[in-house]
């Protein structure tokens, strides 16, 4: 099976790290700038696509072949960007990714820390950050670029070309790093995950998008009568100011340090954890009377055992050894009140 080793650099307005390699893709600004790839031992050779220069037709014919392996570093940001370039979903299966082989041997994330880790003969430029964020983000406009919000080759003809070079090293640098792990290559089962993963991103996940804008409408009108309740409620002129509230809170003897979520909740916890405990002492203390009590009462019952016949008349000692008092009632009614705690009600 022949190899084709792959890099590549793209453009688009949406943030790669916040939002994912998807959403990248799905802009309508998103483009591939550059492709550098070899076959094989070759040579590595770089397409300039933001120039006009376009994929061979070996090249998509061995993109899409299940002849030929496609392996790249963090392949699958190489797989999505091409999908959408040829408009097909590339199969995972015929993808090896080199860092997924490095991480299975504990190497280091990063293309660079990798290639620093293994010694390489020749290690990725240390340029690229810099020309990434020239090239391949939106720029600020200001008076000296002109107003504009993205820089294009002929803005920096000079950078571009060592992007060019920056590019074309990264495949040296990821081939020169699978020859040498070529002795471990990657598991048959870890191979069979990492395509399991793929596939399930690749199709997502199904979202009621009518119950999520709903939820977000619901989520608005909430804040807003929030927003007027803490009005009326504190009478400040902007009652999202910190400094505001907590002035508010400390008049009306709350002392707060933070209005950090994570301090507000601390402090919510704590109330919660006193109230939970009085109430715990309340049962606990009722408990220990009600123990007490049934010791009383255990005490009774064997000191009344122990008497070999009842008394038939009264007997004015045992009367005040077991009844604290008596209490009648208007409507006739009598509570005897026993000195272990136990009442009994009874009808004249």
């Amino acid at each position: 099976m022949r190899k084709l080793s792959i890099d590549i650099e793209t453009y688009s307005d949406v943030d790669l790290i916040k939002c994912g390699v998807y959403r990248y893709v799905d802009s309508p600004k998103f483009e591939i700038l550059l492709f550098a790839y070899c076959f094989d031992d070759g040579d590595i050779q770089i397409i300039d696509l933001a120039q006009g220069e376009g994929l061979s037709a070996e090249i998509k014919m061995a993109l899409s072949s299940p002849e030929y392996i496609k392996t790249a570093y963090n392949a699958q940001f190489e797989r999505i960007c091409l999908s959408k370039q040829l408009g097909i979903r590339l199969d995972p299966n015929q993808w090896c990714c080199t860092a997924v082989q490095a991480a299975e041997l504990s190497l280091p994330a990063s293309l660079a820390d990798v290639g620093a880790a293994l010694g390489l003969e020749r290690q990725k430029l240390t340029e690229g950050k810099e020309l990434i964020r020239y090239f391949c983000v939106p720029c600020k406009p200001t008076k000296t670029n002109g107003g504009r919000t993205r820089n294009m080759p002929q803005d920096a003809s000079d950078k571009w070309e060592l992007f060019k070079q920056y590019c074309i090293r990264d495949v040296d640098v990821e081939r020169q790093i699978a020859y040498k792990l070529r002795k471990y290559p990657i598991s048959e089962s870890e191979h069979a995950l990492y395509v399991l993963d793929q596939r399930i991103n690749d199709r997502g996940v199904l979202v009621d998008t009518e119950l999520a804008q709903q939820a977000v409408k619901i989520n608005n009108i909430q804040t807003a009568v929030a927003t007027d309740q803490a009005y009326e409620l504190t009478g400040l002129e902007n009652p999202n100011s910190v400094s505001q509230l907590k002035e508010w809170l400390s008049d009306n003897g709350v002392e707060i340090e933070s209005l950090s979520k994570k301090a507000v909740a601390y402090d919510s916890y704590t109330k919660r954890f006193d109230k939970a405990k009085s109430e715990y002492d309340k049962l606990q203390k009722t408990r220990e009377e009600r123990l007490y009590k049934a010791e009383v009462l255990s005490g009774f019952m064997f000191e009344i055992q122990e008497i070999e016949e009842l008394p038939l008349e009264f007997d004015e000692k045992l009367w005040n050894s077991v009844i604290d008092k008596v209490v009648v009632n208007e409507d006739e009614t009598v509570i005897f009140k026993f000195r272990n705690g136990a009442e009994i009600t009874e009808l004249l």
